[in-house]
């Protein structure tokens, strides 16, 4: 039983699983264990079902899934009867209106739908996947530099449902770097997997990319592929100016999971989604809504620029330039 904080309600609810006990049986039992490590986590297993998603046979599984997950369809821009298979319904776009954007420049917005988890003042060495497991940014990346930038920022988790919309979105207007892909298994990032598999993360399939937010200093984006996401998807231009909630690719089948780390002193986030996480307990957001806000430290911190005896804030430059 998966329990999470509704912001909206402010009460606890229980997550309705896709697969529980199939998820129960591969996580907990020996038999289970043995079918997953031989077959599950293999990428084969999740290229072959995701095949089959693909085609048009796989369009019979559409209806019973809305039914079974009480999607709300009526945000969908393709009716139920447009989707030529079931990766296109899972994957489908939302209208607009769906999703609406908050377009000031000091609010950081979710990049995505799913339950999400915070943790401040990260130690590289030892972020946090569940208690009692830990991993390393510079494994999760094979990039010791890039990781290093981080070192006492915030981790922000949001794991994506299988019934949860499964496009991401930038969190700010600027430029994103270009994709680094890391071959890995697949899986599940599902909380039951989450307590069983140490280092799970940077086991699973993975890509990311550092984007050169306007307001919230570099933001290191991964996105983490899991059981039958045979395909991350990213739909953006590397290099290339996006706007704020502009798509920046989707996920296939499967539940999945996007990290994202921001620098120190650079956003402060929600005080009810840092009080569940403290708790041990995920929050349910949407993409586009408010989840923090800009750090007046990062405000001063961009003032202030490098001389030749150490660092000067432009603005006491200014002031002794007037004297």
């Amino acid at each position: 039983m998966i329990r999470f904080y509704n912001r909206k309600t402010r009460k606890y609810e229980i997550e309705k699983v896709a697969g529980e006990k199939y998820l129960e049986w591969s996580y907990s039992s020996p038999i289970g264990m043995s079918f997953l490590n031989l077959l599950l986590k293999k990428k084969l297993f999740s290229k072959i079902y995701g095949h089959f998603c693909d085609t048009n046979r796989s369009k019979k599984k559409i209806h019973n899934f809305i039914t079974d997950f009480n999607i709300d369809m009526s945000i969908s821009k393709k009716s139920i009867f447009e989707f030529q298979s079931f990766n296109d319904f899972f994957s489908r776009e939302l209208t607009p209106e769906a999703r609406p954007i908050d377009p000031k420049s000091n609010i950081l917005i979710s990049p995505g739908d799913g339950r999400v988890l915070v943790y401040e003042d990260i130690n590289l060495d030892e972020l946090v996947q569940v208690k009692g497991y830990t991993y390393s940014l510079a494994e999760l990346l094979k990039d010791y530099s890039t990781a290093s930038n981080y070192n006492g920022g915030i981790c922000m988790i949001v794991r994506l449902c299988p019934t949860d919309y499964h496009r991401f979105h930038f969190v700010d207007s600027g430029t994103c770097s270009k994709t680094n892909k890391i071959k890995g298994d697949y899986y599940s990032v599902n909380p039951i997997a989450l307590k069983k598999i140490p280092g799970l993360y940077c086991k699973n399939k993975r890509e990311w990319s550092v984007f050169h937010s306007d307001n919230f200093g570099d933001i290191l984006q991964v996105e983490v592929g899991a059981t039958c996401v045979g395909t991350i998807i990213q739909s953006y231009i590397d290099e290339t100016p996006v706007k704020k909630g502009q798509e920046k690719g989707y996920f296939k089948f499967g539940g999945s999971t996007v990290i994202l780390f921001f620098e120190p002193n650079t956003i402060k986030i929600d005080k009810d989604i840092l009080k569940q996480s403290k708790l041990g307990m995920e929050t349910k957001i949407i993409m586009g809504e408010k989840i923090g806000i800009k750090d007046n430290w990062f405000n001063i911190i961009t003032k202030c620029k490098w001389r030749q005896y150490g660092i000067v804030c432009s603005v006491i430059t200014r002031c002794n330039k007037k004297d």
